[in-house]
């Protein structure tokens, strides 16, 4: 039997902290490794890309294609001792009301798992759902969890757990979570810059 529950959903980058955490760790590389620069051209062409398709997948990969394995291992650990710092001070203690008030608590992000799920372990979530990235090729996509797709990766969590979601609010900077952000009943838009609630 389904059990209807009550949701709350929030977005990543630009709305639990900022920068945003893919390019905060395209530039952590640049810095500690040589490999990157090597990619400048193509980084060029994505650039590119992406003025023209916002949601593409092609450019979203190849501006990270010289991202490795060894590279992860070796550069996230400090990475996320780093970038944690950057969240914004409300996080936690909002994240904690929302559990109190009975609610399930989602955290939903295009970002990806080698990064998220480690800068946000402190985190009470109900559940971490993200870009699902190949361990051989850490900069390719085996599911980009981005624009629909995060109501669609909600909808999918929801049936694993035998439940009938029902969002009361969702948290996000991006209208690129529109999809996410209309289904709920209240939407709570935030400032990436400062971490503060827009009016």
């Amino acid at each position: 039997m389904l059990k209807p529950v009550d949701v709350v959903l929030f977005d990543f980058d630009g709305t639990l902290s900022w920068p945003d955490s893919n390019f905060a760790f395209g530039r952590y590389c640049f810095r500690h490794s040589l490999r990157p620069w090597l990619f400048l051209p193509l980084i060029g062409v994505c650039f590119v890309a992406r003025t023209f398709n916002r949601g593409g997948v092609w450019w979203r990969q190849n501006i990270r294609r010289f991202i490795t394995p060894n590279m992860v291992k070796k550069f996230v650990p400090d990475f996320v001792r780093e970038h944690t710092r950057n969240r914004f001070g409300w996080a936690a203690e909002q994240i904690a009301n929302e559990r109190a008030r009975g609610n399930k608590v989602l955290l939903i992000t295009a970002s990806p798992d080698y990064l998220v799920n480690k800068l946000v372990r402190d985190l009470p979530f109900d559940a971490v759902i993200c870009s699902k990235m190949d361990a051989r090729r850490p900069w390719k996509y085996e599911s980009l969890c981005w624009g629909n797709n995060k109501v669609i990766a909600m909808d999918e969590w929801a049936v694993a757990h035998k439940y009938i979601p029902h969002v009361v609010r969702a948290y996000s900077d991006s209208k690129s979570d529109l999809p996410m952000m209309t289904i709920a009943d209240e939407q709570v838009w935030i400032n990436p810059k400062t971490g503060m609630r827009k009016q």
